[in-house]
């Protein structure tokens, strides 16, 4: 029978390749220095190549070496959905699971659902990794997320997904602005030119202006948000107007501002919240039973 690299030196060359050191790959693996740089000579021994070039200096993959790399990852991801379905089989909602959200829903819907969530759910140990949706994306592709809660419609691959609430835009800005009344705002009315936005990456920009059948280059450029925080604090200051996710707006994050808020007026204007795992996984019944609950919470919280 042909030899075969085993599970653990894959996992090292992928920590050297991703670190190019052999410190923070040993650290990462949880092993010694000497244990880590043993394995992978074992591999490379195996395999009769050089998969790293090792200077004094430094450490290099060689193209052979990121090759056998990528290919090791798809490995260490199957062998770790394996575990996953073992576990998943016997209690669905135990143990841990590495969730992405995207900034724009995770301070607004993560302090309303967890104790919720803890109490229905108390084997499960969520782990939160918060970041913009092309990134989580990456990561759960790459099986270092397990699942990510992200706005919709985005464009999602392969991926499953599961829609757990619709998010609706409100119109804010000051108080005498021409759009304070108490009517609906139509978006043909949001005036293109002092609409305040997201930066670049953030998919609620991209939401926001299809509310409003905005083209890709807004008027006002000079100023763009890094956070809903940010939009809030720079219209109550004059700056100009913005649409908010109803989410942020019921977690107060305009109290005390001297800010109008109103409904935009359309057929439904805003995004889709949803859950998206890999099609692959082999906890479809922990993700689904996860949406279930943050949907219950959710209209609940509406109600």
């Amino acid at each position: 029978m042909k030899p075969l690299p085993t599970l653990r030196q894959l996992r090292y060359l992928v920590a050297v390749v991703d670190r190019c050191h052999f410190g923070q790959a040993a650290e990462a693996c949880l092993v010694s220095q000497s244990t880590l740089s043993a394995g992978l000579q074992e591999l490379e021994d195996l395999l009769g190549a050089t998969l790293v070039e090792r200077t004094r200096r430094s450490v290099l993959p060689t193209p052979l070496g990121r090759e056998i790399a990528e290919r090791a990852r798809q490995l260490l991801k199957g062998a770790e959905e394996l575990v996953d379905i073992t576990r998943s089989a016997a209690d669905p909602m135990s143990g841990a699971l590495h969730l992405g959200v995207i900034p724009t829903i995770g301070p607004f819907l993560i302090p309303r659902v967890m104790p919720a969530l803890r109490e229905a759910f108390p084997r499960l140990r969520l782990y939160l990794r918060e970041d913009q949706t092309a990134r989580l994306l990456d990561q759960l592709n790459a099986g270092k997320l397990d699942a990510a809660l992200l706005a919709l419609p985005y464009p999602m691959g392969d991926l499953e997904t599961e829609d757990i609430a619709e998010d609706r835009f409100s119109f804010v800005c000051p108080t005498g602005h021409r759009l304070s009344g108490s009517d609906p705002a139509q978006p043909v009315a949001v005036p293109s030119e002092d609409l305040l936005l997201l930066e670049d990456g953030h998919c609620l920009r991209d939401h926001a202006m299809a509310a409003c059948a905005l083209d890709a280059t807004p008027h006002n450029t000079a100023f763009q948000g890094t956070s809903l925080h940010t939009l809030v604090q720079m219209v109550a200051n004059g700056l100009g107007v913005t649409l908010l996710p109803q989410m942020a707006v019921d977690s107060g994050i305009l109290r005390g501002l001297d800010l109008a808020v109103r409904p935009l007026a359309g057929d439904r204007p805003g995004r889709r919240i949803a859950l998206a795992w890999r099609r692959t996984s082999g906890r479809k019944e922990t993700f689904q039973r996860l949406a279930e609950a943050l949907r219950a919470e959710m209209t609940r919280n509406d109600g």
